[in-house]
């Protein structure tokens, strides 16, 4: 099976040095840590690896939180609360959401990756202290934060920014350290994806870290991430810094693919590793991807509530992995899945 529905951007959740890392650092501290944080899961090897995320990162500090769900849900519901007013890009992920809904705070979406539209209600809204949240590469979109002008209306209305950077870290950026450094006060990362793990951390001034270990209820109330997965932690950072090749593979092969998809006749957007591939209608969207299975291709398809209504794609991830074969088989399978379904979406 050719696996175009993985997140494994480096192909570091298949690499055999990670197992055998991973595996040892197991063998060494045990599979769990058994308590919360706050109670006796507080090891001293996850305080180390938060320290080095921080520093590898360019932050004051880290939490490690057990999923990149909790984290978001962590953060924001105990950041913000009723007096507080969040914009927010609309196409943020579900855990986001979640997590700014549960925090009482006065919500405010804009249109998506719109700077103008950003602008007008931040304007409307006046002087007083906001907060916008956002993306640096966008889960189903594959597009980028417009960086320069969030930064331009960051300087302007001083906003706290909170970048979810999960999809960027490990894959863009130096040595993939993301792309939102300069204008993100807090960046949201994930092990789950580029980086071949599992659990997320969040990147913060060192006084959140304190007020989040003690009123970030997700955080709280979980049993800490083992003292293994830290030091694969460590392990990973070690092996980031030294990607460089991979994710010059990735770019390589993520430009391939869509510079093809476009000259077949595709519709398709995104501008780095995730491509959304138009398809419109959620039944044939779904039955676009039967039909690529059935030729050992897996391909997701995304449709309704996590996109629009009527605007349903294929949503393809491209890893270090891929090769031009590989992109040169995706597009005929799609071209005869097409033709076979009588779909035509170029």
């Amino acid at each position: 099976m050719l696996n175009f529905a993985s997140n494994d951007y480096l192909g570091l959740g298949v690499s055999e040095e990670l197992r055998q890392k991973v595996a040892r650092n197991f063998q060494k501290y045990g599979t769990s840590a058994s308590s919360s944080r706050l109670v006796s899961g507080n090891y001293g090897t996850m305080n180390r690896a938060e320290q080095e995320y921080a520093r590898y990162f360019g932050y004051e500090a880290a939490l490690f939180f057990p999923s990149g769900y909790q984290a978001n849900v962590g953060l924001l519901s105990a950041l913000f609360e009723r007096n507080d007013t969040v914009f927010f890009d609309k196409h943020i992920h579900a855990s986001s959401v979640k997590g700014l809904s549960l925090s009482g705070a006065s919500l405010q979406g804009y249109n998506h990756n719109s700077m103008a539209h950003l602008r007008r209600r931040l304007a409307r809204h006046g002087g007083a202290p906001t907060a916008v949240l956002t993306e640096s590469l966008f889960s189903m979109d594959g597009d980028r934060l417009d960086l320069p002008g969030f930064g331009r209306l960051k300087e302007e209305y001083g906003f706290f920014s909170i970048i979810d950077e999960a999809h960027a870290f490990g894959a863009l950026g130096a040595q993939g350290r993301g792309l939102a450094r300069q204008v993100a006060d807090v960046a949201v990362g994930t092990f789950g994806k580029a980086l071949g793990l599992f659990g997320a951390f969040v990147l913060l001034p060192e006084a959140l870290r304190d007020f989040l270990g003690n009123f970030s209820s997700p955080l709280i109330y979980s049993t800490a991430l083992p003292e293994a997965q830290a030091a694969s932690a460590l392990d990973i950072l070690e092996m980031l810094a030294a990607s460089d090749d991979q994710r010059a593979s990735l770019s390589e092969v993520s430009v391939m693919m869509r510079e093809r998809l476009a000259a077949a006749g595709f519709k398709v957007q995104g501008e780095a590793h995730i491509l959304a591939l138009e398809i419109g209608d959620e039944r044939e969207a779904l039955e676009v991807s039967r039909e690529m299975l059935s030729r050992d291709i897996f391909v997701f398809p995304v449709r309704f509530p996590t996109v629009p209504l009527g605007r349903a794609i294929l949503r393809i991830g491209l890893t270090a992995l891929h090769d031009a074969g590989d992109v040169e088989r995706f597009i005929q399978a799609l071209k005869d899945s097409g033709a076979k379904l009588g779909v035509n979406h170029g």
